[in-house]
């Protein structure tokens, strides 16, 4: 019999199985990620030669003029070493990690989840797939909401392939599109996008494409030929805090 329950086994039927349980699933970039993993032996004993969790994004993805949706690993973590599961048996094993800080928030269209992986050998890898709220940390929240605050509304929120001038350490940018609706750029800006790349938790360097609105002929050649886009980097720190909003309407300015 315990032949025969090897074999079912080694196929994902009466094998180990895994259960992630976070602590809470609303979370900021730079938060710590609570939990506990629980490994439920199956109708055989089978030694486990690793548990890991990574932390997971979807972003949109460009090849021969389609588009289509990527998944990119974020971070990886391992839990523990080799060890053997008994038949029936339960182990829990907790856990902690730093969410990090280039996470993408969860908005628009963009999942955020943990994958828990346990590598057996011989035998189907169990898995376990739990979603992340990820909301933006104080100094984020700040930058949106200043942004807002001058009278743009936020359109759209999409993790894209980074173009190669636009990337760090993943493959990928969250950008964030505004449209100016009232305040000092409506009829000036066709749109504003950002871009974060966080330093720390109390400093991030902002990457704002403006985007003129053409007058005029001239106006509507550069913007055909694309010339009406400007890029600004400015890095922003909490101290900023209080005058962001003045901030950042004196950085568009000089390129309205």
């Amino acid at each position: 019999m315990s032949f025969f329950n090897k074999v079912f086994a080694s196929v994902g039927i009466g094998g180990a199985k895994v259960d992630t349980r976070l602590e809470k699933d609303r979370i900021m970039p730079g938060e710590e990620v609570r939990g506990v993993v629980q490994i439920r032996g199956g109708s055989t004993e089978q030694n486990i030669d690793d548990i890991y969790l990574s932390l997971h994004t979807t972003y949109i993805k460009e090849a021969d003029d389609k588009k289509y949706t990527a998944t990119a690993q974020i971070d990886r973590f391992r839990l523990t070493q080799s060890f053997v599961i008994m038949e029936n048996e339960t182990k829990e094993m907790p856990f902690s990690f730093r969410l990090p800080l280039e996470t993408p928030l969860s908005m628009g269209r963009t999942k955020v989840w943990v994958n828990t992986g346990i590598d057996i050998k011989n035998a189907v890898d169990p898995t376990d797939k739990d979603y992340l709220t990820v909301v933006p940390n104080p100094l984020m929240d700040g930058i949106l909401n200043a942004v807002s605050g001058l009278g743009f509304r936020l359109r759209e929120a999409e993790c894209e392939q980074a173009p190669r001038h636009l990337r760090r350490n993943l493959p990928y940018v969250q950008e964030f599109e505004f449209v100016p609706v009232s305040g000092p750029f409506r009829g000036r800006l066709d749109e504003l996008e950002l871009v974060f790349y966080p330093k720390n938790e109390n400093e991030v360097e902002v990457m704002m494409q403006v985007d003129r609105r053409a007058r005029g002929l001239g106006g509507f050649l550069s913007e055909a030929m694309g010339m009406d886009e400007t890029y600004v980097r400015m890095t922003i720190h909490a101290a900023d805090l209080p005058s962001l909003k003045q901030k950042i309407q004196a950085a568009v300015e000089r390129y309205c």
